[in-house]
Formats: C-alpha cells, structure tokens, sequence
C-alpha cells in the first residue's frame, strides 16, 4: 500500500465513511463482449489492470445490490475523457476500482431522470449501445472520473436511489459538495434538492466556501438564488452599509460603547477599501456635524414662551446632546485622521464660523459648568485632532482652509482657556501638556504656514497664550520669534 492510501485509510473521508457498506463486487477491468453485449467504454489504463479490494455490502431483500431481484445490471466505469478534470491519460488512484458492478432495480433508477431515459422504451433497439427489452437483467454502463474518490461519490448516489431520507448519508458539506455534481449528472432531482437545502442550511469553511461557488453556475435558478443569497451581495455598495450601520451603531445605539468602538476601528482598519472607508466616515462626519451644530443652535436662540422650568429643561437637553455628539464627532476624526482621510473634515471645521461663535457666546456664560463642564475640552479635542492633521501634512490643506481653520477656533480656544484656567497667568502649567497647549502649539506652527500679512494679524490674537513667566510658554516664543527673523529679510520679488 503506498504512503498516500496509508494516509487516506488513516484520516478517513467523508465519502469513505459514507459509503464503507456500498462497494460491490469488482470484476476485471476488461470485461468479455459477449457477456455484456454492449459496446465497451475505452480500455481501462494499464496501472489499474489489477484488481482492487472492497469490502461487499451484504444484500438487502428488494433493495440495493440484491442480485436475486435486480432486473439491471449497472457497470461503473473508469472513463479517461479527454474532456474529464485529469489528463488524458491519468492513472487510476491506487485506492480507486478501474470498474464496478451493481445489481439494482429498474423502478429505483426511474428516480433519476439520466436513467429514466435510458430504460425508455424509445430508446429500445436504437444501436447497440442500448439493451434490447427483452434482455434480462439489462446491462447499463456509467462513466465515472478519474478524480480521487469519484467511484465512491457515484455508487453513493446509486444507493441514495433507494432511500427515501436522505439525511443519515448527506451529514457534512463535504459529502453534499461532493454528491451534488453527480445528482446533477443524473438527473437525481431528490438528491440535488437535499444536498441544496444542506448546503444553505448549514456553515461553510473557506475551502468548501470556493467549492460551493464553482457549483452554482450549475444549479437552475431557484437552487442557485437559495446559495447566491449567501454569498453575493444585493447590490454594490453593501460593505458601505455595513461600515455605515456599525459605525452608527457604536455611537448612538450600543450599550457598551467602550468595547463596540475599538472593534470598529478595527474593522475599517483592516477593510481593503480606502474609498469606501472615506465615504462612509465623510457621512457619518457630517450627520454627527449637523446634530452639534442644530441642538447648539436650539441652545443659543431657546424658546422663551413656555414655562420657564420647562425652557431650562430644554437647554439642558440641548447641552447633553451637543456634548454626546461632539464626543461621537472626536471618535470619527481620530478614525479619519488615522485612515488619512480627514480632508473633508478639515475643511469643513474650517467653515463653522457660526458654530465657533455659538459656541463662544455659549462659554462665556456660566450656565454650561453645572451641565456640561466637558464640553469645551471635546470642542477643543476635535479641533486639535484636526489641526495636528494639517501640521503633520496628513491633511494637505490650502491656505486659506488653514487660515480660516485657526482664525475662527482661535477666539473658542482663548475664552475655554480663560473661563476654566482664571488664573492660568499666574499658575504653572502642569509638567503634562494640557489639550490647550497642543492645540496652542498646533495654531502657532499652522500659523508659519500662512503668507506674512496673516501671520502677523493672527500672531496678535495669539498673546492670550503667554504667562507671567516669560520661560513658560516656549511655543509662543518660537512663533514669535520665526515671524520676527523672517521679517527682518530684505524684500524679495519672484
């Protein structure tokens, strides 16, 4: 025995399990002409002349392999098709019959349309490759492939002729992958119902996964809709969807947003799509976006012709929502920012100057510290994010876009600064940056960005950022100091 059948008696088959009581009597491969009085299928190859070893089923009364009542005789055969899956002229596996007889019942094979025709009586007398009616048993030939297993597959859709439940022998993937092409063959309409609904029933692995594809050009409609629902999409922007609902969903809906969040981060990580991944943030940026922009908007001009209580319910509502979306917005610019895909958030932060005035009327007031005391720090998180974008180069924004970018967030971070730091001038900042001095040092050096004219107006606004110890704010001297150099150069024409 070779290493490979060692192997294959070894690790078993489903096939082999399946079918261990339904291997006939093997004949030598070369039959007499005489006794068959058919037209022989192409010699056997030379390398499966011996005779193989099966084990025989013992006959069942009436049923499978039962010589004594059997009208047909069914021969499987080895067939070496040009057109076959191997080579021309492929050997037979070692552990593979070259041929195979059957005894089986005429009104069993009526099951399978393929066998239904040949037992036709318009076939009777049509050439010598069709039994005469009068010969008894009749004698049928099946061509089988050379494929490893294929003799197996085909004597168990034989055997499944006789069975009215199939699911004792149809019990894996594997068995129904392999069974299906066959029942297909034949015509076994039972046999391809069955293994269908097994197959969209029940899990896939990868590999069966590929294998159940290659069947379904197949399969007639109805079969094949049942497995393509599976595996093919409705339509083309479904992963968008699908990245659009989980990032919603990790957002808003979810109750534990903690461990929902980094799963989804890396989902779109990994997603092989860029395009799709910027699409599907630049939605879900500009909804979160204009859910700030609206409750602060409903914040800054209340209805004042209710009930007083009821009015500052409102306004406290309106606080909680601006707060949970402005912390929904951080999470998708850190995602954008990370993908490099925050063009469009950059440049839309850039054009909320009513919202960087709302927001700053709406500091300067106390009622927002008893509500929301974090609000500022979120408003000034997803600035930084984004500004820290275009400082690194991440986000390629023009000049005017930076320009804007700190010229309107400017003023926002000046009066957070104030109203939650009082006495920032005379206390030390922590040894620890704070979110403001990251966003301070991210504005400075945007500012060396932009043409000499801008710098200068935008350097002004920027002395809110120093402290009585001149050595405490290095980044404002630095700014100052690159404007200062540059400033002193004589003028220079293109």
């Amino acid at each position: 025995m070779s290493q490979w059948a060692r192997k294959r008696q070894r690790n078993g088959n489903p096939i082999d399990s399946a079918t261990s009581s339904t291997v006939a009597v093997i004949v030598d491969p070369r039959p007499p002409e005489s006794a068959l009085k058919f037209r022989p299928p192409p010699p056997a190859p030379a390398a499966a002349s011996s005779t193989a070893t099966a084990s025989i089923p013992p006959p069942i009364p009436g049923g499978f392999n039962d010589s004594a009542s059997a009208d047909v005789i069914l021969r499987l055969y080895i067939d070496n098709s040009p057109f076959d899956s191997g080579s021309e002229n492929a050997a037979v596996p070692s552990n593979q019959s070259a041929e195979v007889l059957v005894h089986v019942h005429s009104e069993k094979l009526l099951r399978a349309k393929y066998f239904d025709a040949l037992l036709s009586d318009r076939w009777n007398g049509e050439g010598d490759s069709y039994p005469a009616a009068a010969e008894k048993p009749m004698r049928l030939n099946l061509g089988v492939g050379t494929s490893v297993g294929s003799m197996r597959t085909h004597l168990m859709a034989v055997r499944l002729l006789y069975a009215d439940d199939f699911s004792g022998t149809i019990n894996c993937p594997m068995v129904a992958i392999l069974l299906l092409p066959v029942a297909l063959k034949l015509l076994f309409e039972d046999c391809i119902k069955h293994c269908v609904r097994f197959l969209e029933a029940v899990p896939w692995s990868e590999e069966e996964e590929q294998r159940v594809l290659s069947l379904i050009p197949l399969l007639g409609k109805n079969e094949a809709d049942m497995l393509l629902a599976r595996v093919s999409p409705r339509k083309l922007d479904s992963c968008e969807d699908m990245l659009h609902g989980l990032i919603m969903t990790a957002i808003h809906n979810h109750p534990n947003i903690a461990a929902v969040k980094p799963f989804v981060s890396r989902l779109m990580r990994d997603f092989s799509s860029t395009d799709s991944a910027r699409r599907v943030l630049e939605k879900a940026f500009l909804k979160c976006l204009k859910d700030v922009k609206q409750a602060l908007e409903e914040y800054s001009s209340p209805d004042l012709r209710g009930n007083q209580n009821e009015t500052e319910a409102i306004q406290r509502l309106n606080l909680h929502g601006c707060l949970s979306n402005g912390k929904q917005l951080v999470w998708l610019v850190e995602r954008m920012v990370e993908l490099r895909v925050a063009e469009l958030a950059v440049n839309e932060w850039s054009k909320q100057s009513q919202l960087a005035l709302d927001l700053h009327r709406a500091f300067r007031e106390d009622a927002w510290r008893n509500i929301v005391p974090g609000l500022p720090s979120v408003i000034l998180k997803c600035t930084s994010k984004l500004a820290d974008a275009v400082v690194s180069g991440t986000v390629l924004a023009d000049a005017q876009v930076r320009k804007k970018l700190v010229e309107d967030w400017l003023p926002v971070l000046i009066v957070c600064k104030d109203s939650l730091l009082p006495n920032h001038k005379t206390q030390q900042m922590p040894s620890s940056k704070s979110v403001y001095v990251e966003l301070e040092e991210a504005f400075l050096k945007i500012i060396s960005t932009l043409p000499m004219a801008d710098s200068q107006e935008l350097l002004r606004q920027c002395l809110s950022f120093s402290t009585r110890d001149y050595e405490d704010c290095p980044h404002l001297i630095a700014g100052f100091n690159t404007w200062f150099h540059r400033a002193t150069r004589p003028p220079q024409t293109s």
